[in-house]
């Protein structure tokens, strides 16, 4: 079972609709670091959801739920380092204001 560590998703801004970041293909993948960092002037929520294949995001899968990051604050979501996404899983992401976090992720896939 080759294991390659790579980044998941390049640094970027999150959108402010629900977004496919990252979608496990052909392996299994783990979630090692997982971070967002405000750059605007006021507090921003952020929700992640890790969605199985074939489901939308919704509560069912909400893994974080608006956790607010004030000003110059950078977050490393604990509650996403370790899970693992089989085959076709993806992580959703939606802000609650367009172009002020940058979110970042990187992990292991397993083939």
């Amino acid at each position: 079972m080759p294991v390659l560590a790579k980044v998941l998703i390049q640094s970027k801004f999150a959108e402010g609709a629900q977004t496919t970041q990252y979608t496990s293909v052909a392996a299994r993948t783990i979630i090692d670091k997982f971070t967002a960092t405000n750059t605007g002037g006021s507090n921003v929520s952020l929700s992640v959801n890790m969605v199985p294949t074939g489901n939308a995001p919704g509560a069912s899968n909400l893994v974080v739920d608006a956790r607010v990051l004030a000003p110059d604050e950078t977050y490393t979501f604990p509650e996403i380092t370790g899970h693992i996404l089989d085959p076709g899983n993806f992580i959703s992401t939606i802000a609650s204001a367009a172009t002020s976090l940058v979110i970042r992720a990187s992990g292991r896939e397993i083939t």
